[in-house]
């Protein structure tokens, strides 16, 4: 958040914001090539090591990437950091933003038509959708909502700033929030979806 000095100096313009912004995350043109970028987008921690899409395909699972970043942001981490190639994503502008379920639900058609699984319903695989966010729980409910019949489970995760040690309690509120808002289950990391998911095939077997 910007705030106005004492001294009554106006603040700065937004696109003036904006390029200073671009610079330090992405260090390079933000509409150019990806592989180009030298900013802080390079350092942010991942979520999971490269290998875990090797160890989820492994173990059976398909899977893909609704997210609400602009897809060269997106194509990066996952291409550039994780060495995924053409990940399956629906990214910003790709579809509604969020909760609006229409991404998910592309996606999940696009990914049981590759595989040739039988089409969204009920004769369809079970879907699980993954998320750091209460958007992301209310987005799984809406494609629910819109195919009922088809099996779908909302799996949460809280953000990583909330995972040290000093974040505790404001982590335990945060996945308060996410169970309110419809989670089905909470995990501990993104890497325990694997256990998460047979657990979850397990019991509707």
């Amino acid at each position: 958040m910007l705030r106005r000095r004492t001294t009554g100096s106006p603040l700065p313009a937004f696109e003036d914001v904006v390029a200073v912004f671009s610079e330090a995350y992405f260090g390079g043109d933000p509409h150019g090539d990806p592989a180009t970028w030298k900013g802080f987008i390079g350092n942010e921690p991942l979520l999971v090591p490269p290998e875990f899409f090797n160890t989820l395909s492994d173990a059976g699972f398909v899977w893909g990437f609704v997210s609400g970043a602009e897809p060269p942001s997106c194509r990066y981490v996952l291409e550039q950091r994780l060495g995924l190639v053409d990940p399956p994503l629906i990214a910003m502008g790709d579809a509604p933003d969020k909760p609006d379920p229409q991404g998910l639900l592309r996606l999940t058609e696009f990914l049981l038509g590759r595989h040739g699984a039988p089409a969204p319903g009920p004769l369809a695989p079970p879907v699980a959708y993954l998320g750091d966010t209460v958007t992301d729980v209310f987005t799984l409910q809406r494609a629910r909502q819109a195919l009922p019949e088809q099996r779908w489970r909302a799996l949460a995760v809280a953000p990583p700033h909330l995972h040290a040690a000093a974040a505790q309690g404001a982590r335990e509120d945060y996945e308060e929030q996410l169970l309110r808002a419809g989670a089905e289950a909470i995990l501990s990391t993104t890497a325990a979806v694997i256990e998460a998911m047979e657990a979850w095939l397990g019991a509707i077997d």
